[in-house]
């Protein structure tokens, strides 16, 4: 595994997993699952870098259009680890992703489970989910 901020733009492969630091210790099975799928697995900790670093370390990677496919992949219930899956966003902001696959999933009892992308958008909208689910 490497680290996405100390990783040359140019190193780059079809297939980018980038995951919370700590999933490979917390969720054995769930990340021999991502090394199934890619070993270009980079890391990303979020307690210590802040989240713009990540999303202009990727819009660096991703501008040189070697990535196919990019999958995020965190631990359920992180406050932190779920930052990573807003990138996408930004990153949709900066440039076309339309010619890659993007991929989430969050690890929950050693197993990934894949995160649709409304879901994540509706996370972030706290006021949105507050009316769906009628609370007061």
């Amino acid at each position: 595994m490497k680290d996405l901020l100390k990783t040359n733009c140019f190193d780059t492969q079809e297939t980018m997993i980038i995951v919370g630091s700590c999933l490979e210790s917390m969720q054995p099975e769930a990340f021999k699952e991502l090394e199934r799928i890619s070993n270009n697995i980079y890391d990303v900790y979020l307690e210590k870098e802040h989240l713009n670093m990540v999303v202009t370390k990727l819009i660096g990677m991703v501008a040189r259009e070697n990535i196919k496919k990019l999958i995020f992949a965190t631990i359920d219930k992180s406050p932190h680890c779920v930052q990573l899956h807003y990138v996408i966003k930004e990153l949709e902001n900066a440039m076309d992703l339309s010619k890659i696959e993007i991929i989430n999933y969050v690890a929950v009892n050693n197993k990934l489970v894949e995160i649709p992308i409304e879901v994540i958008s509706i996370s972030k909208n706290l006021s949105k989910l507050k009316e769906k689910y009628n609370l007061v």
